[in-house]
């Protein structure tokens, strides 16, 4: 079984988990993706990749408690175990140099979109970063992202650091500025990611996201994560999670994302109130 090297909480309800899994960590590449499992009763959920540690076989993974299994892995101490995480899986992002390419990074999307930014960075591209949150305490990876950037940018929607104000803002003054701008990158929060395809749309710079519908086996055998990309229905896990922006029904995404909600919510609820939940008190005041 995979062991996890460590497992910290770097915000309100984000922890990074550090997983050993060499052969997956020397196969996968940015914008792909690994489907864990924390025990055997519990449910596949897809993590995006953080980060690959190729010299020691590391996975990084960024994850949100937002339910029951997410909530589980935060149980998971350094040395702890987890039952098994599957990948690469998904279609890797292009990589290429455009000139000037831009990611686009929002809440917990600022985690995939650094290996994005590290290996366009490499391509030779000039990089700019824009990353965005709600507030400063839940912006994490500034540092690794200023590193490579050739300029960087943090917003938060309280105005508690950086520019007070949405991703979309910065990103409309790089492209009013009459910089040709080759390739965008946005991954984060469905509407930020519709707001940026948007935007980007009239100005004619190619824009790509990646999605997050609800998945199962990650094979493209369930069909449960098809999306709508233009006149086609496509399965995220095996023809993404990349997609062009400027076809993706990000309405369609939405209500699909929201279908089983109610039954979610019930679901954790019954696991928090359960004999057998040992979560952390703090854990359980961030779900409730």
């Amino acid at each position: 079984m995979p062991k996890v090297l460590d497992n910290v909480q770097i915000g309100p309800q984000n922890w990074k988990m550090l997983v050993r899994v060499p052969k997956l960590v020397e196969k996968a590449r940015p914008g792909q993706f690994v489907i864990i499992r924390v025990n055997e009763a519990g449910e596949r959920v897809p993590m995006s990749i953080g980060g690959l540690d190729r010299e020691n076989g590391v996975l990084t993974v960024i994850y949100q408690v937002v339910g029951k299994t997410s909530a589980l892995m935060t149980t998971i101490p350094a040395g702890g175990e987890i039952l098994d995480c599957v990948g690469p899986l998904g279609l890797p992002t292009h990589v290429k140099k455009w000139g000037t390419a831009i990611v686009v990074g929002g809440g917990i999307g600022i985690a995939p979109i650094y290996p994005i930014a590290q290996a366009w960075k490499a391509a030779g591209n000039k990089l700019y970063t824009i990353i965005g949150a709600r507030s400063q305490n839940i912006l994490f990876y500034e540092n690794e992202h200023k590193a490579i950037a050739d300029k960087f940018y943090a917003c938060t929607d309280d105005g508690s650091y950086g520019h007070h104000g949405f991703v979309s803002d910065i990103l409309k003054q790089i492209l009013d500025s009459g910089e040709k701008v080759g390739m965008i990158m946005a991954i984060g929060p469905v509407i930020m990611m519709k707001v940026v395809a948007n935007l980007t749309k009239p100005y004619g710079v190619p824009t790509w996201v990646s999605l997050n519908p609800l998945m199962v086996d990650g094979t493209g055998m369930c069909g449960g994560c098809r999306v709508a990309v233009g006149d086609t229905t496509k399965f995220a896990c095996v023809d993404g999670p990349d997609f062009d922006g400027h076809l993706v029904d990000f309405d369609l995404l939405t209500k699909r994302l929201n279908a089983y909600k109610e039954q979610e919510k019930n679901s954790f609820h019954r696991f928090l109130e359960s004999p057998g939940c040992k979560l952390a008190d703090s854990v359980k005041t961030l779900v409730k």
